[in-house]
């Protein structure tokens, strides 16, 4: 069996599946438990100590099943010999509790673990079919080494050891078994899981000869045959319950629709029922109805569809062909926008919503497309891209349909119209599919230039996920039957559309290219504009993002092709998806920008490089890799203007003199590294004039522009009802930690000395302790707020109380363009064009503000001049018309 310092298979076995176990009892806590893995064994032991009840088949005084629902559903060798995965599924879906979550393993077929498994596309597909929030983790058994430190989220840093005539460690882990944790609701699975054994206690076990119930256990889960008899017993037993498959389907649909959903449909009912079970199942929220066309189906579907409840359906008396069957099920439509879709298609849990809210969001979409997945779970295409010749290729296909390149909102060539969203008054405004294609192909790529050519974008939605069983209807085969029309149709696609094709590129043109439209641009002439940043913006929780995600925006706005660079690779959610559902083409992993940076280099036309040590990594592989691009420094702040700041008040304070020396020290570092990269890039952005003025005089002759935060003034405000004084800062940030503590420490109890009722609220994420302990006595620390609107509704003023930094801040141009006037040190408004008494209060000792404060807690009149004068410098200096302008100058 081996010694206890090696890992036998049997041992391997036990081990991953304890593993298993213990992730589940993490969060079993409290909730009742069915385990269908099978067996009494010590994994099992670890699940029953969390949970409220645990239930395996057979236990004494349960029933075989338990009874009721379960919270918590386990299958740790996922049994795909043994019974029919899907029909497992349904069952599971039946006893899981709303919002329970199901465990289920099985070994990788592609990864080298024994045979019968899944791979993991088609193990990921499973899950989802089922359950809306799927994760899928990688499992090995780990000899090694682990760190730990004490911060709950950060990146996970993986290597692995090797050996080839000289030790490395390289990058990933290899991996033999996936576990999915699968729910209706949303869940925050762990990036990396461990279980250690630093004892050897199982290995020490063994050697010794094992107690008989463990060798038993081992036995049996290193047999490579688990017993799936509960799980063919349990599908046994509720199969009976449940209805024939081919029975009708009710769909629950709207008397007042917004949307039409519109299927063609001629024969195989089968895929007709999974098509409208999957409608049923998604939980659309808009109110829809579903029109099906039976276009002369030669088996019993018009009879089937007869009888679902909720679907109108239209017959033809002869097979017209698949635009023919459109066109006459969307003369039949009542929403005010039609779904085309396929009967071979499964929709996902959102893909209603997701194609609805683009399109009625921008009323510039007249044509929304879904992602397609095959039901093994590769990508079959994610927007499609048409070439010069009339040719057609569905972008991604094959790939991993969650890999970054196909996760934001593009505009492109066309989508298939196995599942696309269109205006219904552009549709008959256009005539529908074109007749001149039938019986069928090409009808979706015309309607895509047709709706292009009528001043529309056409773009892909990848929260819009659909399953399509292609070529159930057609085949694959493109020599004969209708699919031979595929290459036919290309013929007359291309003579329509022959001058629209001259703008198209050429056949070659590598993908990144030809992936994406610019809207009112011709591909041939597209380019990208690359913006690198430490992290993806999270414009709820610091200022910087603020800017940056309304930069990124601006250029989307402008049509440009925006690929954002965060060199920090931690995901960093929601905020990333939220970046790409606004079009924005996120590279969240140095393997894909080095992708994109050698394969659409040269079509690179601006590079933004926002703070020092991006531009500083970056610039150099730019002037290689994109040679035409202009390389632009973003400072974001002068760092070494705040460094050299702080070290002067911490000399002024008296603090520690190793502090100031060290401060003084990086200040040097980031002088000379900041002004380097001002001579060495084309042009510098800074937030101020003032920084403006200083790098003319330290850096002579280097063009430098100012692009300031960027903010949109509310409505006006009035100053009833407003009792709150608030401070909004990122506390990872050192000038706002120093600032609020000043503020509670000393200003706050000048304030409260004449007026003991006010109440001041410190708002911020990632507080220290210090910062925590500030709490009460009129002080209430609020943390981390997502949402500042309410707060600012019902703030009388906000405070910036300074003492060093360096740019623009944020926080004062937020709260003067919701109407809540200011008051804050000299430095607070530097660069801003503020003055004392006309826009703002400014003070810059203790006293200072306090009364500044206590002015505007009890002058109405004062409260109103400074509220509208400060929206008013907020609009002429900050909004968004002027970054526009300065953009519109970078890009020439």
């Amino acid at each position: 069996m081996g010694s206890p310092g090696s890992v036998s298979g049997e041992v391997r076995v036990i081990y991953e599946q304890y593993h298993r176990y213990a992730l589940a009892a993490r969060y079993a806590f409290g909730r009742r438990v069915l385990d269908l893995t099978g067996g009494a064994g010590q994994g099992s032991v670890l699940l029953a100590a969390s949970a409220a009840e645990l239930v395996r088949p057979g236990d004494p005084g349960t029933g075989e099943f338990g009874t009721g629902q379960f919270g918590v559903i386990t299958c740790f060798d996922l049994p795909e010999r043994a019974a029919e995965p899907d029909e497992l599924m349904s069952v599971v879906r039946e006893r899981l509790a709303p919002g329970g979550l199901f465990f289920a393993a099985t070994p990788d077929a592609l990864a080298g673990a024994r045979s019968g498994g899944f791979t993991e596309p088609a193990f990921r597909a499973l899950l989802a079919g089922s359950f809306r929030h799927v994760t899928v983790l990688r499992q090995n058994i780990a000899v090694g080494s682990v760190l730990t430190g004490d911060r709950e989220h950060g990146p996970v840093l993986s290597q692995q050891l090797r050996r080839a005539g000289t030790w490395s460690a390289g990058p990933g882990v290899p991996h033999t078994h996936l576990v999915g944790i699968a729910s209706d609701e949303p869940v925050e699975p762990p990036a990396a899981a461990t279980l250690l054994d630093p004892d050897e206690t199982l290995l020490t076990a063994v050697a010794d000869g094992a107690a008989e119930p463990l060798r038993t256990e081992i036995e049996r889960l290193a047999s490579g045959h688990d017993d799936v008899r509960p799980v063919r017993r349990l599908i046994g037993r509720y199969r009976p319950h449940r209805r024939a498959t081919e029975d009708p389907v009710a769909v629950s649909t709207s008397d007042e629709p917004l949307v039409t959903i519109v299927i063609p449909v001629h024969g195989r009912w089968s895929y007709t029922r999974r098509c409208l079970r999957s409608i049923e199942d998604s939980g659309a929220r808009v109110p829809f109805e579903v029109v099906v066309v039976d276009d002369a189906s030669p088996d019993d579907s018009a009879a089937q569809l007869a009888a679902c409840p909720g679907v109108r359906l239209v017959r033809t008396p002869e097979n017209t062909g698949f635009g023919g069957a459109v066109n006459l099920g969307a003369a039949h439509a009542r929403g005010e926008l039609l779904v085309l879709l396929n009967n071979d298609t499964e929709v996902r849990p959102g893909w209603l919503d997701a194609l609805t809210g683009v399109v009625r969001g921008d009323e510039s979409v007249g044509l929304a497309g879904a992602k397609l997945v095959y039901p093994d779970g590769r990508l079959q295409e994610c927007g499609g891209i048409v070439f010069a010749d009339g040719s057609a290729a569905n972008y991604g296909h094959g790939d991993d349909p969650d890999d970054p390149r196909y996760q934001g909102v593009r505009d492109v060539d066309y989508c298939s119209g196995a599942a696309i969203l269109v205006r219904r008054d552009l549709w008959e405004r256009l005539g529908g599919f074109d007749e001149r294609y039938s019986p069928a192909y090409y009808e979706d790529t015309d309607l895509a230039f047709a709706v292009r050519d009528a001043g529309y974008r056409v773009v892909v939605v990848p929260d819009a996920v659909v399953v399509h069983h292609e070529g159930v209807s057609h085949g694959t085969d493109i020599t004969q039957g209708i699919k031979r029309f595929q290459e036919v149709n290309r013929a007359v696609f291309a003579e329509k559309w022959a001058a629209a094709l001259a703008e198209q590129t050429d056949p070659g043109t590598t993908l990144w290219v030809a992936r994406q439209r610019t809207p009112g641009r011709a591909p041939r002439e597209a380019e990208f504009v690359l913006v690198a940043d430490v992290v993806v913006p999270a414009p709820d929780r610091d200022s910087g993002s603020v800017r940056m995600r309304a930069l990124l925006d601006e250029l989307v706005a402008l049509g440009h092709r925006v690929v954002f660079c965060p060199m920090h690779d931690a995901p960093r959610q929601p905020y990333l998806d939220q970046l790409r559902r606004a079009g924005v083409t996120v590279l969240p992993d140095p393997a894909t920008r080095e992708q994109f940076l050698h394969e659409a280099g040269g079509r690179i036309r601006l590079a933004l490089l926002s703070r020092p040590t991006v531009a500083w990594h970056l610039a150099d592989r730019l002037r290689i890799c994109a040679p035409r691009a202009r390389i632009v420094f973003d400072t974001v702040d002068l760092h070494f203007v705040r460094l050299a700041r702080e070290a002067e008040l911490v000399e002024r304070l008296g603090g520690a003199p190793e502090t100031s020396a060290m401060l003084h020290h990086r200040a040097r570092l980031y002088r000379e590294l900041e002004l380097g990269l001002v001579r060495a890039c084309d042009r510098t952005l800074v937030v101020s004039e003032a920084e403006r003025d200083l790098l003319a005089e330290l850096a002579p002759g280097a063009p430098v522009d100012v692009l300031s935060n960027v903010h949109s003034p509310g409505p006006p405000a009035s100053p009833a009802g407003r009792p709150g004084v608030l401070f909004v800062g990122s506390f990872e940030h050192a000038p706002n930690r120093d600032g609020a503590h000043w503020l509670a420490g000393e200003i706050w109890p000048l304030v409260r000395r004449e007026r003991p009722d006010a109440v001041l609220d410190l708002v911020g994420h990632d507080p220290t302790d210090q910062l925590r302990a500030l709490d009460g006595h009129g002080v209430r620390f609020r943390g981390w707020v997502p949402d500042l609107a309410a707060l600012y509704g019902t703030a009388r003023l906000s405070v910036a109380p300074l003492r060093f930094g360096a740019g623009v801040k944020g926080k004062v141009g937020e709260s003067l363009a919701a109407g809540v006037p200011v008051v804050g040190t000299t430095l607070a408004f530097e660069g801003m064009r503020l003055r004392h008494g006309a826009e703002v209060l400014v003070g810059d000792k203790a006293e200072e503000i306090a009364a500044g404060i206590l002015s505007l807690l009890t002058d109405d009149g004062l409260w109103l001049r400074l509220s509208r004068a400060g929206q008013d410098a907020v609009a002429a200096q900050f909004g968004p018309e002027a970054a526009r302008a300065t953009l519109t100058g970078l890009l020439g």
